[in-house]
């Protein structure tokens, strides 16, 4: 299944999730930045209070786009303990580009929230956003950042996952919604016919 673009992924996982609309204690928390798009279109739908959580992936030496890890606006870093030994990733650049990633996370926390942290999570059920799942490495710093609040029951909500990610992740969480996990997973970006980035004003403009 190819989506449209996020706002058409956003819509039909809104109808996989029409059990918590109108409910008081429901939010939803989207990934910057591609993630808010589509957790706007859910937050919409369900009539529930929309914020974000920011979450930056740790780039593998020479290809960005492979995760090594992820580090979230709380200081939660969680390693892809398989690829950081299987190819020998140096402590010296985890640290490096950890604390790079960190710099951004405080831009961005600055932008979109005007500085304030994460927004009260205590006793509500969080679904949690992103544009799709490759190594899952992202949503892992998410996950293990939200079980340190004492939320009520944690959702993750995707359009498409890899396979593995799937098995690895699920188990991890109260409600697992993807859309399709299907065989032979390529880039998140294959499966919309639009797969524009999102820009921070668009970002600033959702939120607001």
């Amino acid at each position: 299944m190819i989506y449209r673009d996020r706002k058409d992924a956003g819509n039909q996982l809104a109808g996989k999730l029409t059990h918590y609309r109108d409910k008081a204690d429901v939010i939803v928390l989207g990934l910057p930045r591609g993630g808010v798009t589509v957790a706007y279109e859910i937050a919409e739908a369900l009539h529930c209070p929309l914020d974000i959580l920011i979450v930056r992936k740790i780039g593998f030496p020479g290809n960005p786009e492979l995760a090594a890890g992820a580090v979230s606006e709380t200081g939660t870093v969680v390693l892809n303990e398989d690829i950081v030994s299987g190819y020998g990733v140096s402590k010296e650049y985890l640290d490096r580009e950890t604390a790079r990633q960190k710099e951004e996370i405080a831009r961005r926390i600055t932008l979109y929230r005007q500085g304030k942290g994460v927004p009260p999570l205590t006793g509500k059920t969080v679904i949690l956003v992103d544009d799709g799942v490759a190594t899952g490495a992202t949503i892992k710093a998410a996950i293990s950042t939200l079980s340190r609040e004492k939320i009520a029951k944690l959702v993750v909500a995707l359009p498409v996952a890899s396979q593995d990610a799937e098995r690895e992740i699920a188990p991890r969480v109260d409600e697992w919604v993807c859309l399709q996990a299907p065989a032979g997973f390529r880039a998140v970006g294959n499966y919309y016919s639009d797969f524009t980035q999102v820009e921070d004003e668009e970002v600033v403009a959702m939120l607001k």
